[in-house]
């Protein structure tokens, strides 16, 4: 969501493209108001599962992925500092500090205050009943519903209609070209959004035609490949356009693309289960029992 905000801002030039630390600043900045919105989401679903435990979902929720990337970060930081004291690209202190503030003081309430909001709202319905026993999942021989040739398949198209324009951004981020299309961008982007999430739809489809009931998992691998092929084209962009050279900047490149991918792949994940989701209730909301 912050992402998509900071597009739009881009788009409507509300935000100048040509100081990046700017626009870094406005990513952090909605990304932590965005925190009620990943909150009630988390809490919406995990009350559809009528799980109990609804304080450790609120937490790990507020805590999990940005605990992780804080201290990925701090940990790459301390890295430099150690091998290069007063490096350049290390971050100070007290930004640190501030990112650290913002995250338990801003954004985790905002997380509990959603899922507050989200375990108060009317329970998702299903159109039709479920057996408590569960069936017997029947051998397939079709190979392309098996895991992982399904995620796996399932990726390449969304991720090819985004290949042409991530050299662009990729130049933007790593050779200090400068980019200012954010409008066609905006375009790309909803396009790679509608293509993940029918491919997720399709392969969730196939699985079912095929007995197996267990799409849950499935359909967020499906969309989260994207995520596995944006960092074998990061891998790939290394050795073909970049000229770094020491073990150190390869490092901070790895590990820098390494978050954008497991960033990247949890966005398209989610978009797979969501739509996977939405297909089924519909699917099964049309069949007649009498």
């Amino acid at each position: 969501m912050s992402v998509f905000l900071t597009l739009l801002f881009l788009s409507l030039r509300m935000i100048n493209p040509m100081k990046k630390g700017q626009t870094l600043s406005y990513v952090v900045i909605l990304y932590i108001l965005s925190g009620s919105v990943s909150g009630y989401a988390s809490a919406r679903l995990y009350k559809f599962h009528a799980g109990k435990a609804w304080k450790r979902a609120t937490f790990l929720t507020a805590a999990g992925f940005p605990g992780f990337l804080f201290t990925l970060f701090v940990l790459l930081n301390l890295f430099l500092h150690l091998s290069l004291g007063k490096a350049s690209v290390a971050v100070s202190f007290w930004t640190m500090l501030l990112m650290f503030v913002l995250w338990i003081c801003v954004s985790s309430p905002l997380v509990f205050l959603g899922a507050f909001f989200g375990f108060k709202a009317v329970k998702i319905t299903v159109p039709t009943k479920t057996t408590q026993i569960a069936r017997f999942v029947p051998e397939t021989h079709s190979w392309f519903v098996k895991f992982p040739h399904c995620s796996l398949m399932a990726g390449v198209l969304p991720f090819g209609s985004v290949l042409i324009e991530l050299s662009f951004i990729m130049n933007a981020l790593w050779i200090n070209q400068i980019y200012y299309i954010f409008g066609f961008i905006t375009i790309v982007i909803f396009v790679f959004t509608l293509s993940c999430s029918t491919m997720s739809m399709v392969m969730c489809y196939c699985q079912l035609c095929n007995e197996d009931y267990k799409w849950w998992w499935k359909s967020f691998y499906n969309g989260a490949s994207c995520g596995f092929y944006l960092f074998l084209y990061s891998v790939w962009y290394l050795f073909v356009h970049l000229e770094l050279v020491g073990f150190l900047s390869i490092m901070l490149y790895i590990s820098y693309m390494g978050l954008i991918c497991f960033a990247f792949g949890l966005y398209c994940g989610s978009i797979g289960l969501f739509s996977s989701f939405w297909f089924c209730r519909k699917i099964y909301g049309a069949v007649k029992v009498d």
